[in-house]
């Protein structure tokens, strides 16, 4: 019972302490980063396209060769 109250009034004292403490800074996302970044995803999407497509052409031209088109 005496530990339970001991880590009772612990926690306690480290709560107080938690609001005591300044704020962290909040991440700011400037307008260079945010373009960079969508820049990065819109290239990743259209080099993901032309990989399905040449994968579409190679998977045709195994179709052919198994079925004798």
């Amino acid at each position: 019972m005496a530990t339970i109250i001991g880590m009772w009034f612990a926690l306690q004292a480290d709560i107080a302490e938690a609001k005591e403490l300044p704020a962290p800074p909040s991440p700011e996302v400037t307008r260079m980063e945010f373009d960079m970044k969508d820049q990065m995803i819109r290239n990743t999407i259209i080099d993901t396209q032309k990989d399905v497509q040449e994968i579409k052409k190679s998977l045709e031209k195994i179709e052919d060769k198994l079925y004798d088109r």
